[in-house]
Formats: C-alpha cells, sequence, structure tokens
C-alpha cells in the first residue's frame, strides 16, 4: 500500500487565514486530479481548491471554519497507481511546510485535542457556550465579530446569520472607532428598525448571496469612513461610437468585441498618469502614489457584483484590453475568478451604459481614492455656434476621497477624461 500524501492549499494570491466554507469530501471518498476538494471565502469571491492529486482520501486535517493560508495542509490521501509519475515530481522538489507536517506526522489539532489554531476568537471566554452553527461561526470570524455579544433570535438561543448582520449594523451606529486610522464611523444613527413585515401581508425571504453579504459589509465601511464628493460631467462621443462600430465590424482573430467601456479604462489610465495623485492609496497619515496602472472594471454577476482588474492598461492597446475584459467577465459570471484576477487595483470604473439611467454617484473601492461612473449615452442638439447639431452624449461621474484630493483636481481629472473621450487622439499622448 502506498504511503499517505499531504495535500495543502495551493498559491491563492495574497489571501492569508481565509475561511473554509465547505468540505466536498470525507474519508474513504476517491478523487481525481482537479476535483474540487473544499471551498474557501476571501472578501471579494468564494474559491473552490482542486486536488493535485488522484487516490483514497485518508484523513481530513481541517474543518468547515478553519481558517486556511497557502500551505496549510488540509487533507492525507493514499494516492493511486496512475499518478506516480507527479509523486516523483513532488519527491524531487523542495520540501514544502505542508510535507515537513506530513513527515512528522503532526495534523493540524482537531476540537478534540485543544483549541483551534483557525478559530482565534473560539478560545474566547464564553465562546464555546454559543449557539450557532459553523458557516454562521466563519461568516463572524471573517468581519470579526464576537459572537458572544450578538443578541440571538434563533430556534433555542441560536444565532442566525441575520443576528451578526444586526450587530455590526447596531455596531456601526453606534460612533465605534474603526479598526483602521482610528476614525469614528457612527454618527448616532438608531438602531435598524426590526419589523414584522408579514403582519402586513404575504412575504417571500430570500437570502443574500456570499459574495452580497461579504460586500455589503465593506460597501457601508467605504460609504461611512471615506468622505465621498463626486464631480458630474459630459462626453462627446459621437466620433467615438462611429469609431468603436468600425472596429466590430472588422473579422480578426481571437474575436474582440470593444465595448466602451474598453474606451473608458484607457482614457481613465491617461487622466491617471497625467494627475498621479488619484493614483494613490492612503496608509495612515502616508499617502502611497503607485507607479502601476491596474484599473477594475464592475461586472455583473448572478451572485453579485465582481471587479475583476486590468493590468497595465496604460501601455496596452485598445484591443489587448478588450480581449481581456472579455475574458475576465466570462470567469467573473462563471465563479471561476482567481483571487489574483481581483487583486492589485489602482482605480475603478462602474458603467450602466448598457442598462440606462442619466447618471449616479459610486461608492469609492477602498483603498482607492476614487471611481469612475458612466451611464447611458443619448443624442443632444448641441450648439456648435451656429447651428444646434446632434451629438452622441455620455454622462460621466466621478467620485473622490476628499482627504486625498479636492474639487479642482477633480474636475480637472474629469474633464480630462471627457476630452480623451472626445478625441481619442488623447490617449497616444
Amino acid at each position: 500500500m502506498s504511503a499517505s500524501l499531504s495535500v495543502a492549499i495551493p498559491d491563492i494570491g495574497d489571501y492569508k487565514n481565509v475561511p473554509v466554507i465547505e468540505i466536498m469530501v470525507k474519508p474513504g471518498d476517491r478523487i481525481a486530479v482537479d476535483d474540487p476538494i473544499l471551498s474557501v471565502e476571501s472578501d471579494k469571491a468564494t474559491m473552490e481548491v482542486p486536488s493535485p492529486v488522484a487516490g483514497v482520501v485518508r484523513e481530513l486535517l481541517i474543518e468547515i471554519g478553519s481558517k486556511v493560508s497557502q500551505g496549510t495542509p488540509i487533507l492525507t490521501v493514499e494516492p493511486t497507481a496512475s499518478i506516480e509519475g507527479a509523486l516523483q515530481v513532488r519527491e524531487n522538489r523542495p520540501a514544502t511546510p505542508a510535507d515537513e507536517a506530513q513527515k512528522n506526522r503532526q495534523p493540524l489539532p482537531s476540537p478534540a485535542a485543544g483549541p483551534k489554531a483557525t478559530a482565534v476568537d473560539d478560545a474566547s471566554p464564553g465562546f464555546s457556550s454559543v449557539h450557532a452553527t459553523p458557516s454562521v461561526r466563519a461568516y463572524a470570524r471573517e468581519l470579526d465579530v464576537d459572537l458572544t455579544k450578538v443578541r440571538p433570535t434563533g430556534s433555542r438561543g441560536r444565532i442566525l446569520r441575520e443576528d451578526v448582520q444586526t450587530f455590526i449594523k447596531t455596531s456601526l451606529a453606534s460612533a465605534t472607532p474603526a479598526s483602521s486610522g482610528g476614525q469614528a464611523v457612527g454618527v448616532g444613527l438608531p438602531a435598524w428598525p426590526q419589523i414584522d413585515f408579514a403582519k402586513y401581508g404575504e412575504i417571500d425571504r430570500q437570502p443574500l448571496t456570499r459574495i452580497q453579504q461579504i460586500s455589503g459589509a465593506n460597501l457601508t465601511r467605504n460609504w461611512l469612513t471615506i468622505p465621498h464628493v463626486t464631480n458630474f460631467d459630459h462626453a462627446d462621443v459621437t466620433e467615438l461610437e462611429a469609431f468603436r462600430t468600425d472596429l466590430n465590424r472588422e473579422k480578426r482573430k481571437p474575436e474582440v468585441k470593444v465595448t466602451m467601456v474598453a474606451f473608458l479604462l484607457k482614457s481613465a489610465s491617461s487622466a491617471l498618469r497625467a494627475f498621479p495623485r488619484f493614483n494613490a492609496s492612503l496608509d495612515g497619515d502616508h499617502l502611497v502614489l503607485k507607479k502601476y496602472v491596474h484599473i477594475g472594471f464592475a461586472v455583473d454577476t448572478p451572485k453579485g457584483l465582481m471587479v475583476p482588474i486590468i493590468r497595465d492598461v496604460d501601455k496596452k492597446g485598445l484591443l489587448q484590453i478588450a480581449l481581456e475584459m472579455g475574458e475576465l467577465a466570462e470567469k467573473a459570471r462563471q465563479g471561476t475568478l482567481s483571487p489574483s484576477d481581483m487583486q492589485g487595483g489602482c482605480f475603478s470604473v462602474s458603467s450602466l451604459g448598457g442598462i440606462g439611467g442619466g447618471g449616479f454617484t459610486p461608492i469609492i473601492n477602498a483603498p482607492e481614492v476614487a471611481i469612475l461612473g458612466a451611464a447611458r449615452s443619448k443624442t443632444e442638439a448641441v450648439w456648435n455656434g451656429e447651428v444646434f447639431v446632434p451629438r452622441l452624449i455620455t454622462p460621466i461621474s466621478l467620485s473622490w476621497d476628499h482627504r486625498v484630493v479636492d474639487g479642482v483636481a477633480a474636475a480637472r481629472f474629469l474633464g480630462h477624461i471627457a476630452a480623451t473621450l472626445g478625441d481619442f487622439r488623447r490617449a497616444l499622448l
């Protein structure tokens, strides 16, 4: 019989101590290479961890709620003969922490062996008496909520996910200092109203997706802690739309569909180079100015809004940007974005051009300091000095952090984008 092989968490980007929300295998299960074995959840997405080997699961070294990072041993497998070549490769590479753990046969502590290494708050006084499911405990740990302070509303004193959310909303309204920077988050607002809506008629109660639950807390934090100001402008995209239409008529391989968002990203990259203070992040009492231009774009998915990143937008051509956008948008809709696909952004673009509306005020995606919004283009009568002529106009908006930039800089930044969209030759300057 082959020796058991330790399987560890692969590279999941910069994420560390992410909670395990689902375990898809159990001891005795036979698995193949790339079979999903567990799911972890970051603040951006839910990710499945595939098996790098084929064989029979012998022991689980983690449980739901455990927090894992790259290299954390998660299970042991008795490999099949079909992967002997892969094992040989493994034996020839440098040892990893996972290999050392298997060599010394020291699996992660189980609940019966002592305190869980992955749940820091489980060791707090009274935590063991808290009545909550593993998924609710994992959710609370993700949001740094002490369950001993949460008021339960479930049967037999069980804490529900809604109870955690209510606790967060109440805490945000209680003027408690934020964990970063010591800024006051709350403004003395009253607690969230608790209403039995079923008393007034029929209702349908639907749970939020995991992405919506996590992003909701982040958006609340961003809105309450960042002093948002929004500027509005209009861009004449008449010639740009004609150019875009001509581009999409051309036959090319691979096939690329150029959308207005690609032009928005390229125009934003030009503005970020011209006004580097917008390509920055606050870090305590310092401003981190970035010399690279990575821009995120909002993608609407069945599970919620996701923001994949296009890297080095200032160095790429329009067709390359459009190609990468299409690939990332499809991955977002399929739920297969990797952590690296959503990390390292400097600036974000959100467009409702394909849906409608005359304008909106997007919320800044911390730790960025600004975000560009675009609404649906429409034909308007524009005075050219002699007569009114029909022109295609796109409403654009810029939400910005008043701690970093001011209104004059914001007006110039947005004006630069409008001018570039009006004459795209400026993007070459």
